[in-house]
């Protein structure tokens, strides 16, 4: 695999999944393609107890590739990335991300949907595609359910990033580390202790009865929101202009239309 690691831990319960692709560990379709096939081949392993997604490098992800989000290629993006998502539903193995640094677009979309998020002060979240004319399909929807409407709409709306600790105080993490090498120390305590003396079956059960709502939800609202995307928003100038201008490190000239 060319841009993610796996490895197994704890007797292969644990599978730690690594994005690394040498920069921002960029969601583009060569990844996300690499994490489906993976994904694709949990669905046999009925040992697995938790999925473990963290960067390599100083950040989580920067995102989903700009490049991606121009409207010939915006369609197959969305629909690749929306079944990533579809995919860790039907799974419902038990996920966990490990953040430092930047988790922001899709990075952030991917870290939460996860159940668990856990975090050093380095981190930063953000969902900025509306400074590039667009919006985030996945984290219109988990944003609200996981942290509130108000919250969600302000970091949509608005495209600010945010500290670790604000997203701590905001109930995004469930704990937050000093630093990297206790976020790391501190993961595996939480694993050791919570996550592998539980039955791998009756863990799933777990995660489909907290996430019965939350399921429904992205199921019937997501595919909404990926058509008014594509159908929609990609038929205005100013979403292209968003896009092209930053390809072409400019600023935008927006139309308003």
């Amino acid at each position: 695999m060319n841009k993610i690691k796996v490895n197994y831990t704890y007797n292969n319960t644990v599978a730690r999944i690594v994005l690394d692709d040498g920069k921002g560990n960029v969601l583009d379709h060569i990844m996300m393609d690499e994490l489906q096939a993976l994904l694709d081949s949990f669905s046999t392993k009925k040992d697995l107890k938790l999925i473990d997604f963290e960067g390599a490098g100083k950040h989580f992800s920067f995102g989903a590739s700009v490049e991606e989000h121009q409207k010939d290629s915006a369609a197959l993006m969305l629909k690749s990335f929306h079944r990533l998502f579809y995919s860790l539903k039907d799974l419902a193995i038990p996920t966990l991300a490990k953040i430092s640094g930047q988790c922001l677009g899709g990075g952030m979309e991917l870290a939460i949907m996860c159940n668990f998020l856990f975090a050093d002060n380095t981190a930063k979240f953000g969902q900025p595609e509306i400074v590039l004319g667009v919006f985030p399909p996945p984290a219109s929807i988990i944003l609200a359910e996981k942290i509130g409407l108000a919250k969600a709409e302000e970091l949509i709306i608005t495209g600010k990033s945010i500290t670790a600790e604000e997203a701590k105080n905001a109930g995004l993490l469930n704990e937050l580390f000093e630093d990297k090498s206790l976020l790391e120390s501190g993961v595996d305590a939480f694993i050791e202790k919570h996550i592998v003396p539980k039955s791998a079956s009756s863990l799933r059960f777990a995660v489909r009865s907290t996430r019965v709502k939350f399921n429904h939800i992205l199921g019937n609202f997501l595919p909404v929101l990926e058509q008014l995307y594509v159908t929609e928003l990609m038929n205005t100038n100013d979403a292209n202009e968003g896009i092209n201008s930053f390809l072409e490190k400019r600023s935008p000239v927006w139309h308003n239309n």
